[in-house]
């Protein structure tokens, strides 16, 4: 049985209701502060946060400034959450990821950090059932996220969507329409987890533009999930450390590790096993790789390092 509270997914939940929030609870003592980082991060930063963020670009979020920070926010800018806690090993590697794309965003979409341990009623409002969980609140109504670590190429098509929810909505000045209908259309599907429709859009935009890295992405994406649906990732793993000479088994610990945002660590795990591997075996590993570079897209600097892996275990 897998740990609902990290095991990724990208379906949707029900409609919450955030009246309650509009009023700040009773002020708590506060909490310990935390002892500072080794690296200098100050005392009380959240995990992962990077220094220096202008305030309107990463927020610590609490019972006390939500109707501020979130609601009232929300109507003009979308705010999109980050649920986490010190203790969630996968809420560490995608903190990151969120802190990044905010940064870059320059104000478009603004990252609300929620520690679950800290602000119990929020959580609570939000019904959140694992971490880290991320959902976002357009025009002070939370709409569609997500649970776990997804690939960061999964990430942006969220936000892109967030993004275009918030222009639909009238939310944010920033927001442009997308290139190309099509393949919104087919990223919508992915995010709430309509594979079949998914994996039509994708194939009929790469019948016509064969070369269209996002659709290829977006087609590998509902490949990995239909590998990985119904296993326990912990046991998928075990598996494969149990028997490395198992092709199947480390293909799907790959898969896992990339869901998890170890895709180094999936990249590398495949690599030594095309050096191990010789004819038909070696060439399903190879193309299972590839389809891991799919995933996250022909310009991630990981994929770059790992084809000249590859490339080195081959010849």
């Amino acid at each position: 049985m897998s740990d609902p509270r990290t095991t990724p997914s990208i379906f949707t939940r029900g409609a919450v209701d955030l009246s309650a929030l509009r009023a700040p609870a009773p002020a708590k003592p506060a909490a310990p502060s935390r002892p500072a980082a080794s690296d200098g991060t100050p005392t009380g930063t959240v995990p992962g946060t990077l220094p220096g963020l202008a305030p309107e670009t990463i927020i610590d979020i609490s019972e006390a400034n939500f109707e501020t920070e979130v609601l009232e926010r929300s109507l003009t800018t979308p705010v999109v959450l980050d649920f986490w806690a010190d203790w969630c090993g996968p809420c560490k590697q995608l903190s990151p990821i969120l802190e990044k794309l905010a940064v870059a965003a320059q104000g478009t979409w603004v990252l609300g950090k929620v520690d679950v341990d800290a602000n119990p009623r929020l959580a609570q409002a939000f019904r959140v059932q694992g971490i880290p969980m991320v959902l976002a609140v357009i025009g002070g109504q939370p709409v569609e996220g997500f649970t776990g670590v997804l690939p960061e190429s999964q990430i942006k098509q969220y936000i892109d969507a967030v993004l275009k929810a918030a222009g639909v909505a009238g939310v944010g000045a920033a927001v442009t329409a997308p290139e190309d209908p099509r393949l919104d259309a087919a990223d919508d599907a992915l995010m709430v987890g309509d594979l079949d429709a998914a994996e039509a859009a994708y194939k009929k935009i790469l019948a016509e533009s064969p070369a269209d890295a996002a659709a290829e992405s977006g087609l590998a994406q509902v490949e990995l999930y239909r590998r990985i649906s119904g296993q326990d990732p912990a046991s998928v793993l075990a598996r494969a450390d149990a028997d490395p000479d198992d092709l199947a088994a480390q293909r799907l610990a790959a898969d896992v590790e990339v869901l998890n945002g170890q895709a180094d660590e999936a990249y590398a795990r495949l690599v030594r096993l095309v050096k191990r591997t010789a004819g038909e075996d070696r060439d399903a590993v190879r193309k299972h790789l590839l389809s891991l570079f799919a995933v996250a897209g022909p310009d991630d600097p990981a994929v770059a390092g790992a084809r000249r892996a590859l490339a080195s275990a081959l010849f």
